[in-house]
């Protein structure tokens, strides 16, 4: 049963796009990588204060990988939520889930190894499916946005290996968490003073709670799938935020991709599940 909190983090995360698009129109996708993370130091700030937690103080004694893994995230996320101002969030999501493609190939490599044919051929179906969705055949500025995507999918993979890293150091999860949106809050600050702030109103100030809301609870579900359900079915269900967010896309922008852009999506989708589990695969 813990498997299934996957399909709640599904949602949430969905939802949290859906906040993302519509908060697009009044904030720059810095700005509310900010505003996502800022809310997020604020609930670190209260789970520590209500359950007594914080042993080893905030730094602990793996602050450069804490400061690498941060700054990694933070390029994933960022680059994610402008993909999301962009392109139709269905599209959006598939290429920042192209994550564990990448995986396939830069885990066996971090162990000293050659990834196997199999994983070649399931990278192979993969960006397969990435061409599909994309159709650079036909031009356009959503070549551009989608390859930032795509780019997302790349660096959250490397913010796996991070996290993986700080794993077998012991680093407890919630110290990650706060360097983790310490530096996306302070990066994302920089990029909004340099392009300037669009301060929040009444009309749009619940739009930026409820992103920051539905990001916080998605984290909050997806830690408990991969603290008690199985590490292969979680991240197999992890996919669930494509399927949300296509259907969200369709209900509330009635966005309609081509039927090669759906066989996309299907194969990319397809594809990450199969890496996911040749990943699982691998010594650790």
């Amino acid at each position: 049963m813990g498997s299934l909190w996957m399909l709640a983090a599904g949602a949430s995360f969905a939802c949290m796009s859906v906040f993302v698009k519509l908060a697009a129109g009044a904030f720059s996708s810095h700005e509310l990588v900010f505003w996502r993370s800022v809310l997020g130091l604020a609930f670190i700030y209260l789970f520590l204060r209500l359950s007594g937690r914080g042993e080893g103080g905030l730094v602990g004694k793996n602050l450069t990988m804490q400061l690498r893994r941060g700054l990694v995230g933070f390029i994933a996320l960022a680059t994610f939520f402008y993909a999301i101002t962009k392109l139709p969030m269905s599209v959006a999501i598939t290429l920042n889930y192209t994550s564990p493609l990448f995986l396939a190939l830069i885990m066996p490599w971090s162990l000293g190894e050659r990834p196997r044919p199999v994983q070649y051929l399931a990278v192979a179906l993969g960006f397969f499916g990435v061409t599909l969705l994309l159709r650079p055949w036909q031009g356009g500025n959503d070549l551009v946005a989608g390859l930032i995507g795509l780019f997302s999918g790349f660096m959250a993979s490397l913010a796996y290996v991070h996290v993986r890293q700080l794993g077998r150091l012991c680093e407890p999860e919630w110290r990650t968490v706060f360097w983790f949106a310490l530096v996306c809050a302070v990066g994302a600050g920089l990029l909004s003073s340099a392009d300037g702030w669009h301060p929040p109103s009444l009309d749009n100030i619940w739009l930026l709670l409820a992103l920051g809301l539905f990001a916080t609870f998605g984290q909050l579900a997806m830690t408990r799938a991969y603290r008690t359900g199985d590490t292969v079915v979680v991240a197999s269900l992890a996919y669930s935020t494509v399927v949300f967010g296509s259907l969200l896309d369709g209900l509330i922008w009635n966005e309609q991709l081509p039927a090669i852009a759906w066989l996309g999506i299907a194969l990319t989708v397809a594809a990450g599940v199969w890496a996911v589990k040749l990943n699982k695969k691998e010594p650790s």
